[in-house]
């Protein structure tokens, strides 16, 4: 039987949410050095992405006031919303954190941006933290 190759979990992107995506992309991009990645609209998001070596930084503009972003940045300001980790097994993963006595936003993986299948962890069982979880 072949071996699975495993990565791990890491860090696959952070998101910040932000009032105007060009607040914060030319420095990022022009100044530090950071090139652009095109990355889908999701959520009711528009997205734009940078490259942060192996990892992304996402940035988030509501498209809307009353989408998650679009509230999070009206109560809160701009700043970071939430840190993705790639796991290897999703499913597995959810799993565990259930028997941890995690409490989940997304009970089953759905579509994320990128057509990429994610789950988000509740901020009340992760030290505060919105935590999303994605496959490779």
């Amino acid at each position: 039987m072949p071996e699975i190759h495993r990565r791990g979990t890491r860090i696959a992107h952070i998101g910040l949410a932000v009032r105007a995506i060009d607040d914060l992309l030319p420095f990022l991009r022009d100044v530090l050095q950071m090139p652009a990645v095109p990355l889908d609209d999701a959520d009711g998001a528009s997205i734009a992405g940078v490259s942060s070596g192996e990892s992304l930084v996402e940035l988030l503009k509501g498209q809307s006031d009353d989408t998650p972003i679009g509230k999070f940045v009206a109560k809160r300001g701009p700043g970071i919303h939430h840190v993705c980790f790639a796991v290897d097994d999703l499913e597995g993963m959810l799993e565990r954190c259930r028997q941890a006595g995690v409490r989940l936003i997304d009970e089953t993986p759905r579509l994320g941006a990128e057509g990429k299948r994610i789950a988000f962890l509740h901020p009340s069982s992760t030290g505060g933290i919105l935590i999303e979880l994605s496959e490779y």
